[in-house]
């Protein structure tokens, strides 16, 4: 556990145990919470195969140090200070799932054939997690609204400090995401097994998508 000094040159631990628990156990909690990243994971776990759902959860667990080091300079607090800034990464984001419904309606039945392996192109899966992430303006305020309630202020170094619990929030949640992955995609390996069934799940791959990026669209601060 990295160590910092005070301002009286004490040094002390970056975040005490016990605080560091406590945000484990929160994190775990918000992570399993049904949300767009979650059903993110979920959809391309049973539509690709259990090696997609763990690229995209590795791109989505990626995307928290972005939204970590902008909590930890400041600039998640200006994206919520400033409306124009919120609209358009908020639209951004909106846009880019409803290009991924758009694209999942044009993939062909054989993406999703009952054949024991798929071929998934995971570097594309991974960018497109993150970009899922990025893009949602959302999870930066939740970071800027999460990170400082486990902050010590008496240990110095905030910005360090949320930086670290941005790392561990990243890793908890890849091992959540990955977990689900597999277990999605035993649940879609099976699925995909009946004749036909491909296109339904790319249907209701595109309508979660649409689902998605409507209520980003609609959301405020």
């Amino acid at each position: 556990m990295g160590k910092s000094k005070n301002k009286k040159g004490t040094v002390r631990p970056l975040i005490e145990q016990s605080q560091l628990i406590y945000f484990i156990a929160a994190s775990a909690a918000l992570t399993l919470l049904p949300g767009p990243d979650i059903l993110f994971v979920i959809t391309q776990s049973i539509s690709q195969g259990k090696k997609a759902g763990i690229a995209t959860a590795s791109g989505l667990s990626t995307g928290v140090l972005a939204h970590t080091t902008a909590a930890a300079i400041g600039v998640s607090a200006l994206i919520y200070k400033s409306a124009l800034a919120f609209e358009i990464v908020k639209y951004a984001g909106a846009v880019y799932l409803l290009y991924l419904a758009w694209h999942a309606l044009k993939e062909s039945e054989e993406l999703v054939s009952s054949a024991p392996v798929r071929e998934t192109n995971t570097f594309a899966l991974y960018r497109r997690g993150i970009f899922m992430n990025v893009l949602n303006p959302k999870v930066a305020l939740f970071f800027l609204a999460f990170l400082p309630q486990f902050v010590n202020i008496g240990s110095g170094n905030v910005p360090m400090q949320m930086i670290f619990l941005g790392i561990i929030f990243m890793v908890q949640a890849w091992l959540i995401f990955s977990a689900v992955s597999v277990f999605a995609g035993t649940v879609g390996e099976r699925i995909i097994q009946k004749p036909g069934v491909g296109r339904y799940i790319n249907w209701g791959k595109a309508g979660i998508f649409t689902f998605i990026g409507i209520k980003l669209a609609l959301s405020h601060k």
